[in-house]
Protein backbone atom coordinates (compact mmCIF):
# COMPACT_ATOMS: atom_id res chain seq x y z
CA UNK A 1 0.00 0.00 0.00
CA UNK A 2 2.60 1.79 0.65
CA UNK A 3 4.43 1.42 -2.02
CA UNK A 4 1.65 2.13 -4.11
CA UNK A 5 0.94 5.64 -1.91
CA UNK A 6 4.45 6.41 -3.42
CA UNK A 7 4.47 5.69 -6.71
CA UNK A 8 0.93 7.81 -7.21
CA UNK A 9 2.76 10.54 -5.38
CA UNK A 10 5.64 10.26 -7.75
CA UNK A 11 3.63 10.52 -10.96
CA UNK A 12 1.54 13.45 -9.63
CA UNK A 13 4.73 15.46 -9.03
CA UNK A 14 6.12 14.49 -12.66
CA UNK A 15 2.77 15.11 -14.31
CA UNK A 16 2.87 18.61 -12.69
CA UNK A 17 6.34 19.01 -13.40
CA UNK A 18 5.69 18.59 -16.96
CA UNK A 19 2.29 21.04 -17.06
CA UNK A 20 4.94 23.60 -15.94
CA UNK A 21 7.59 22.95 -18.49
CA UNK A 22 5.07 22.66 -21.50
CA UNK A 23 3.58 26.33 -19.83
CA UNK A 24 6.90 27.96 -20.09
CA UNK A 25 8.38 26.70 -23.46
CA UNK A 26 10.34 29.51 -24.47
CA UNK A 27 8.92 30.91 -27.88
CA UNK A 28 10.74 29.90 -31.22
CA UNK A 29 11.19 32.93 -33.70
CA UNK A 30 12.39 32.00 -37.45
CA UNK A 31 14.27 34.99 -39.03
CA UNK A 32 14.75 35.31 -42.53
CA UNK A 33 17.03 37.29 -44.57
CA UNK A 34 17.02 36.16 -48.27
CA UNK A 35 17.52 38.54 -50.81
CA UNK A 36 16.43 38.89 -54.29
CA UNK A 37 16.81 41.88 -55.21
CA UNK A 38 19.01 44.76 -53.38
CA UNK A 39 21.45 43.30 -51.34
CA UNK A 40 21.31 45.14 -48.16
CA UNK A 41 24.71 45.25 -46.09
CA UNK A 42 22.65 45.49 -42.53
CA UNK A 43 20.78 42.15 -43.40
CA UNK A 44 23.35 39.82 -41.45
CA UNK A 45 23.38 42.57 -38.58
CA UNK A 46 19.47 42.50 -38.10
CA UNK A 47 19.55 38.98 -38.01
CA UNK A 48 22.26 38.97 -35.47
CA UNK A 49 20.55 40.88 -33.21
CA UNK A 50 17.59 39.08 -33.44
CA UNK A 51 19.07 35.90 -32.15
CA UNK A 52 21.42 38.26 -29.65
CA UNK A 53 18.00 39.66 -28.35
CA UNK A 54 16.36 36.21 -27.65
CA UNK A 55 19.30 35.13 -25.68
CA UNK A 56 19.55 37.95 -23.80
CA UNK A 57 16.10 37.84 -22.53
CA UNK A 58 15.37 34.20 -22.47
CA UNK A 59 12.17 34.33 -23.91
CA UNK A 60 12.62 33.02 -27.15
CA UNK A 61 15.47 31.10 -30.04
CA UNK A 62 15.79 32.53 -32.92
CA UNK A 63 16.06 30.26 -36.05
CA UNK A 64 18.30 32.20 -38.71
CA UNK A 65 18.33 31.33 -42.18
CA UNK A 66 18.60 32.92 -45.76
CA UNK A 67 16.25 30.48 -47.36
CA UNK A 68 12.50 29.91 -47.22
CA UNK A 69 12.35 26.03 -46.97
CA UNK A 70 10.56 26.20 -43.55
CA UNK A 71 8.13 28.14 -44.67
CA UNK A 72 5.98 25.63 -45.13
CA UNK A 73 3.46 23.22 -43.20
CA UNK A 74 4.11 20.28 -45.44
CA UNK A 75 6.33 17.72 -43.11
CA UNK A 76 10.07 18.36 -44.20
CA UNK A 77 12.81 15.46 -44.22
CA UNK A 78 16.03 15.62 -42.21
CA UNK A 79 14.97 17.17 -39.05
CA UNK A 80 13.94 20.35 -40.43
CA UNK A 81 10.73 22.30 -38.71
CA UNK A 82 8.12 23.90 -40.29
CA UNK A 83 5.72 26.42 -39.68
CA UNK A 84 3.98 24.33 -37.30
CA UNK A 85 7.17 24.78 -34.34
CA UNK A 86 7.19 28.93 -35.01
CA UNK A 87 5.40 31.42 -33.13
CA UNK A 88 6.44 34.40 -35.52
CA UNK A 89 8.64 35.10 -38.63
CA UNK A 90 10.46 37.84 -39.13
CA UNK A 91 11.74 39.15 -42.34
CA UNK A 92 14.61 41.09 -44.02
CA UNK A 93 13.94 40.53 -47.54
CA UNK A 94 14.20 41.69 -50.74
CA UNK A 95 12.38 40.66 -54.21
CA UNK A 96 10.54 37.59 -55.30
CA UNK A 97 11.60 35.38 -52.85
CA UNK A 98 11.35 31.47 -54.42
CA UNK A 99 8.23 30.25 -52.40
CA UNK A 100 5.34 28.24 -54.22
CA UNK A 101 1.60 28.61 -53.72
CA UNK A 102 1.81 26.18 -50.58
CA UNK A 103 3.99 28.20 -48.90
CA UNK A 104 2.52 31.41 -49.50
CA UNK A 105 -0.77 30.40 -48.28
CA UNK A 106 0.74 28.39 -45.12
CA UNK A 107 2.24 31.78 -44.28
CA UNK A 108 -0.78 33.78 -44.58
CA UNK A 109 -2.34 31.21 -42.75
CA UNK A 110 0.36 30.76 -40.00
CA UNK A 111 -0.52 34.55 -39.12
CA UNK A 112 -4.36 34.85 -40.18
CA UNK A 113 -5.53 31.19 -38.67
CA UNK A 114 -2.80 30.26 -36.30
CA UNK A 115 -2.94 33.56 -34.57
CA UNK A 116 0.83 33.61 -34.89
CA UNK A 117 3.24 36.85 -35.38
CA UNK A 118 4.79 38.41 -38.35
CA UNK A 119 7.63 40.93 -37.99
CA UNK A 120 9.21 43.05 -41.26
CA UNK A 121 12.41 45.08 -40.88
CA UNK A 122 13.24 48.18 -43.76
CA UNK A 123 13.15 46.54 -46.54
CA UNK A 124 10.47 43.81 -46.21
CA UNK A 125 8.18 46.39 -47.87
CA UNK A 126 10.87 45.67 -50.76
CA UNK A 127 9.37 41.70 -51.64
CA UNK A 128 6.76 39.83 -53.13
CA UNK A 129 5.54 42.89 -55.55
CA UNK A 130 3.71 40.26 -57.45
CA UNK A 131 1.74 38.75 -54.65
CA UNK A 132 -0.52 41.59 -53.26
CA UNK A 133 -1.70 39.27 -50.13
CA UNK A 134 1.85 39.98 -48.96
CA UNK A 135 1.60 43.94 -49.49
CA UNK A 136 -2.00 43.42 -47.48
CA UNK A 137 -0.53 42.04 -44.68
CA UNK A 138 2.62 44.17 -44.15
CA UNK A 139 0.72 47.53 -45.03
CA UNK A 140 2.42 48.14 -48.48
CA UNK A 141 4.86 48.56 -50.98
CA UNK A 142 8.18 50.22 -51.18
CA UNK A 143 7.65 53.26 -53.08
CA UNK A 144 11.00 54.78 -53.53
CA UNK A 145 13.76 56.91 -50.91
CA UNK A 146 14.00 60.22 -52.91
CA UNK A 147 16.09 61.33 -49.45
CA UNK A 148 18.65 58.35 -49.53
CA UNK A 149 20.33 58.36 -46.18
CA UNK A 150 19.82 61.78 -44.24
CA UNK A 151 19.15 63.28 -40.74
CA UNK A 152 15.53 61.80 -40.56
CA UNK A 153 13.71 63.39 -37.35
CA UNK A 154 11.26 60.80 -36.44
CA UNK A 155 7.97 61.19 -34.35
CA UNK A 156 6.20 59.10 -32.22
CA UNK A 157 2.95 59.21 -32.54
CA UNK A 158 2.27 56.13 -30.34
CA UNK A 159 3.58 56.53 -26.56
CA UNK A 160 1.68 53.71 -24.72
CA UNK A 161 2.20 50.62 -27.34
CA UNK A 162 5.28 48.31 -25.75
CA UNK A 163 7.49 48.80 -28.48
CA UNK A 164 7.71 52.59 -28.78
CA UNK A 165 7.07 53.71 -25.25
CA UNK A 166 10.27 54.05 -24.65
CA UNK A 167 10.99 56.56 -27.20
CA UNK A 168 11.19 60.19 -27.21
CA UNK A 169 8.26 61.90 -28.54
CA UNK A 170 10.81 62.92 -31.38
CA UNK A 171 14.51 61.73 -32.17
CA UNK A 172 16.78 61.90 -35.44
CA UNK A 173 18.13 59.05 -36.89
CA UNK A 174 20.71 58.61 -39.77
CA UNK A 175 18.51 56.16 -42.50
CA UNK A 176 17.41 55.36 -45.51
CA UNK A 177 13.50 56.50 -44.84
CA UNK A 178 11.33 54.29 -47.62
CA UNK A 179 7.74 55.79 -48.95
CA UNK A 180 5.05 53.46 -48.79
CA UNK A 181 2.47 53.04 -51.53
CA UNK A 182 -1.14 50.98 -50.62
CA UNK A 183 -0.93 52.11 -47.01
CA UNK A 184 -3.95 53.11 -44.97
CA UNK A 185 -4.47 54.28 -41.61
CA UNK A 186 -7.93 52.36 -42.03
CA UNK A 187 -6.18 49.39 -41.59
CA UNK A 188 -2.94 49.76 -39.28
CA UNK A 189 -2.27 51.73 -36.02
CA UNK A 190 0.95 53.79 -37.02
CA UNK A 191 3.47 54.24 -34.34
CA UNK A 192 6.10 56.34 -36.02
CA UNK A 193 6.29 58.77 -38.89
CA UNK A 194 8.43 61.05 -40.42
CA UNK A 195 8.60 64.72 -39.55
CA UNK A 196 7.63 65.90 -42.88
CA UNK A 197 8.18 69.72 -41.03
CA UNK A 198 12.21 69.12 -41.20
CA UNK A 199 12.69 66.79 -44.47
CA UNK A 200 12.94 68.33 -48.35
CA UNK A 201 9.47 67.06 -49.39
CA UNK A 202 10.43 69.36 -52.62
CA UNK A 203 12.87 66.83 -53.76
CA UNK A 204 12.69 65.06 -56.43
CA UNK A 205 11.34 61.55 -56.18
CA UNK A 206 8.54 62.63 -53.15
CA UNK A 207 5.25 61.16 -53.92
CA UNK A 208 3.40 60.87 -50.89
CA UNK A 209 2.81 63.60 -47.81
CA UNK A 210 2.40 61.40 -44.97
CA UNK A 211 5.69 59.41 -44.63
CA UNK A 212 4.81 55.77 -41.99
CA UNK A 213 8.22 54.69 -40.68
CA UNK A 214 6.61 52.37 -37.67
CA UNK A 215 3.15 50.63 -37.67
CA UNK A 216 1.44 47.40 -36.19
CA UNK A 217 -1.98 45.51 -37.19
CA UNK A 218 -3.99 42.68 -35.94
CA UNK A 219 -4.34 39.98 -39.65
CA UNK A 220 -6.83 37.47 -38.05
CA UNK A 221 -6.07 35.92 -35.16
CA UNK A 222 -2.04 37.40 -35.24
CA UNK A 223 -0.48 40.22 -35.17
CA UNK A 224 1.87 41.91 -37.47
CA UNK A 225 4.76 44.74 -36.87
CA UNK A 226 6.60 46.55 -39.30
CA UNK A 227 9.21 49.07 -38.71
CA UNK A 228 11.19 50.67 -41.98
CA UNK A 229 14.43 51.70 -39.86
CA UNK A 230 17.40 49.31 -40.28
CA UNK A 231 19.39 50.40 -43.35
CA UNK A 232 22.52 51.36 -41.88
CA UNK A 233 24.33 48.26 -39.90
CA UNK A 234 25.51 50.76 -36.99
CA UNK A 235 21.85 51.11 -36.26
CA UNK A 236 20.45 47.69 -35.03
CA UNK A 237 23.18 48.65 -32.15
CA UNK A 238 20.99 51.64 -30.70
CA UNK A 239 19.59 50.33 -27.81
CA UNK A 240 16.52 52.02 -28.34
CA UNK A 241 16.24 49.89 -31.46
CA UNK A 242 16.86 46.58 -29.62
CA UNK A 243 14.63 47.48 -26.93
CA UNK A 244 11.53 48.53 -29.73
CA UNK A 245 12.63 45.20 -31.68
CA UNK A 246 12.59 43.56 -27.90
CA UNK A 247 9.14 44.58 -26.92
CA UNK A 248 7.93 44.07 -31.37
CA UNK A 249 8.38 40.19 -30.71
CA UNK A 250 7.29 40.20 -27.18
CA UNK A 251 3.87 41.29 -28.99
CA UNK A 252 3.68 39.66 -32.54
CA UNK A 253 4.35 36.41 -29.88
CA UNK A 254 1.06 37.31 -27.77
CA UNK A 255 3.55 37.33 -24.27
CA UNK A 256 2.21 41.13 -24.14
CA UNK A 257 -0.55 43.38 -24.82
CA UNK A 258 -0.91 46.28 -26.92
CA UNK A 259 -3.19 48.09 -28.66
CA UNK A 260 -3.25 47.75 -32.67
CA UNK A 261 -6.54 49.54 -32.97
CA UNK A 262 -6.38 51.62 -36.30
CA UNK A 263 -6.66 55.72 -35.92
CA UNK A 264 -7.66 56.98 -39.24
Amino acid sequence: MKTRHTFCLVLALALLCGCGLAQTRKKQLLAVGMSAGWQHESVSDALVTLYQLGKETGLWDTHVRTDVQLITKKKLPMNAKNLDFFDAVFFMTTGELPMDDEQKAALLSFVRDDGKGFLGAHNATDTFYKWPEYGEMIGGYFDGHPWNQFEATILVEDLEFPATRHFQKAFQVRDEIYQTKGFSRDKYRVLMTLDTTKADMTKQGVKHKEIPITWVREYGKGRVFYCGLGHPPELWGRAEMRKMWIEAVKWTMGLIPGNATPRP
